[in-house]
């Protein structure tokens, strides 16, 4: 067991597996995180804990861990004093920041916040909420909970769970993403700094390479001012020469999005041999 410990939590429940792809595509292999609170994660100097996102502010900023995962809407619900570390962009289905929004009944005659004034509503996220209403306490799913009191607020990526349930948004109370947070604390001592630092680096590089892949091509020289008008004005090809004094590599990162466009059009520019490929992080 080394002697320097970086105790980091990781959201048990609907950000779990999502996290778990993203610490592989990073380079880190968590294990047994199906099974235990304790998953083993293949860095011998990261113990890791699985927590709730609801908890975790809490237990980062007494000290019990050096670092965790969880959403800005828990880091305000909490009021916790810790240090923010990065953002990232990733949650349980879209890369869309979700938000807590305030929903009533489709048969509710209410139509803006105000209306609700006096009124009753249900929501885990009560400090938060408090600075609208008065707040009726509530765990686990509160979309019932709305034909019981007058109005809920409640977490959504899509919106598709409130309209399943002939629940109408009519405001959003906050947004929230995903965030890396550390103890003030541990964020003084030399060895977690740059451990965390290094975690908030690969992690954020594996988000940013979600939706890119790189593309490799052939040129010949005579053909290299048409394929590079093909290519996206944003984009500074890298050009390397090869053994054929006629010819040059070009490797680029593009989105993924315009792949199936572009590599038509520069085959038909003169680039051959395409080569297109995943990438597991990208670093600015």
């Amino acid at each position: 067991m080394p002697e320097q410990i970086l105790k980091l939590g990781i959201p048990s429940g609907s950000l779990q597996k999502a996290t778990v792809k993203l610490f592989r595509k990073a380079g880190f292999h968590i294990l047994d995180s199906e099974r235990s609170y304790l998953p083993r994660i293949d860095d011998e100097q990261i113990h890791l804990v699985m927590l709730r996102a609801q908890e975790m502010g809490r237990y980062v900023c007494d000290g019990v861990l050096d670092a965790g995962i969880t959403g800005y809407d828990w880091i305000m619900e909490n009021s916790c004093d810790v240090v923010d570390v990065c953002e990232l962009a990733y949650s349980k289905s879209t890369t869309n920041p979700a938000r807590w929004v305030l929903a009533v009944p489709e048969e509710s005659k209410v139509t803006k916040p105000k209306d609700l004034r006096g009124g009753i509503v249900a929501t885990e996220l009560v400090n938060v909420t408090r600075k609208y209403y008065a707040v009726e306490f509530s765990w686990g799913s509160t979309e019932v909970k709305a034909r019981l009191v007058d109005a809920i607020v409640e977490l959504t990526e899509t919106g598709a769970s409130l309209r399943a349930n002939n629940l109408r948004i009519i405001d959003t109370v906050i947004e929230s993403t995903t965030r890396l947070i550390a103890n003030k604390k541990s964020w003084q001592d030399k060895f977690k700094r740059e451990k965390i630092e290094n975690i908030s680096i690969l992690l954020s590089a594996a988000i940013e390479a979600r939706n890119k892949v790189g593309l490799k091509m052939n040129v010949q020289k005579k053909d290299l001012d048409r394929v590079l008008k093909v290519l996206p004005a944003e984009k500074s090809p890298t050009i390397s020469g090869l053994a054929d004094s006629d010819y040059v590599a070009l490797e680029v990162i593009i989105d993924d999005k315009i792949e199936r466009t572009l590599v038509p059009a520069l085959k038909r520019a003169g680039a051959s041999g395409i080569i297109t490929y995943p990438l597991n992080k990208v670093i600015h």
